[in-house]
């Protein structure tokens, strides 16, 4: 929820924009009845970065956590990747968000995934890279060792974190239950919750309760349909994932959390564009 300061510098920060960035950032809306959809772009992993851009224009959709798949060079080594994160520019970041900002996309928030094996340069050059990207948030699909030497980065860099979790119950090291996710959000008060409500619901948890409960400490939804019991990514409507009662949930609130879709299910062949609209208008008639 935002207070009043919030609101303050969001109107400060709207005043500073150029009138280009503005312009551009009014191509696309993908609001419907108050409720932000828009998208991971891990939805369009099976493209590269312009390629996904053009997808979401193509949709309509104004709003993404950049994965960090679109973002990070492929096929490196893992010392090589090591020292391209921190030795790349910052001027890198800094236009990749000028091809979003030309898109009329937001990016919300830099999904990037630390984990045990990142050195301490690593975790800090990456609040660096999301700065550059135009945000002050992270999604991080993580473990709990490694979210204890994130927690003094965010608080220097004043970057939220939030964390995301997956189904795997049977690893205490990592971010699937409520009670896991206490635990994480006990680090620091820079630290909300990244809750996907497919992998939350495949760990057998209650979406729309967690929601209610911890509405307050989630940025951002994760948006797809999954079997309980660990159970598959299905198409949107076979699984068990309450997707139509959460997204009526933050209409309802009017809570200003971003519900983003993950498109997951596909098989080789299928057209990624055309599943991800499909999702869109799930999402349109979810809250018609």
């Amino acid at each position: 929820m935002y207070s009043r300061r919030d609101f303050g510098k969001l109107a400060g920060l709207a005043a500073a924009i150029p009138l280009s960035r503005l312009y551009a950032a009014a191509k696309v809306y993908s609001t419907i009845h108050g409720v932000l959809i828009g998208a991971q772009t891990y939805s369009f992993r099976d493209l590269p970065l312009d390629g996904a851009i053009d997808g979401m224009k193509q949709i309509g959709l104004s709003e993404c956590e950049l994965a960090m798949g679109h973002v990070e060079p492929k096929g490196m080594s893992g010392d090589d990747l090591k020292n391209w994160r921190i030795s790349t520019p910052l001027s890198y970041f800094e236009d990749i968000r000028k091809k979003f900002d030309a898109a009329g996309i937001r990016i919300y928030a830099y999904s990037l995934n630390f984990n045990d094996g990142f050195s301490g340069e690593e975790l800090d050059r990456g609040f660096a890279m999301t700065k550059a990207l135009g945000t002050d948030l992270i999604t991080t699909s993580t473990t709990l060792t490694c979210a204890r030497r994130l927690a003094p980065l965010a608080e220097k860099h004043r970057v939220r974190v939030a964390l995301h979790g997956h189904d795997q119950t049977q690893k205490p090291n990592e971010f699937s239950t409520r009670e896991s996710f206490a635990k994480g959000l006990a680090l620091s008060p820079m630290f909300n919750i990244n809750l996907d409500i497919g992998h939350y619901t495949a760990a057998n948890g209650d979406a729309v309760a967690y929601l209610e409960e911890k509405h307050d400490r989630i940025l951002a939804l994760h948006i797809k349909d999954r079997k309980k019991n660990h159970g598959d990514n299905v198409p949107w409507g076979e699984g068990d994932t309450p997707i139509k009662p959460v997204l009526q949930l933050v209409r309802g609130n009017k809570w200003k959390i971003p519900c983003n879709i993950e498109y997951e299910y596909g098989r080789p062949g299928m057209d990624t564009v055309a599943e991800v609209r499909k999702c869109f208008e799930y999402c349109k008639q979810a809250l018609a």
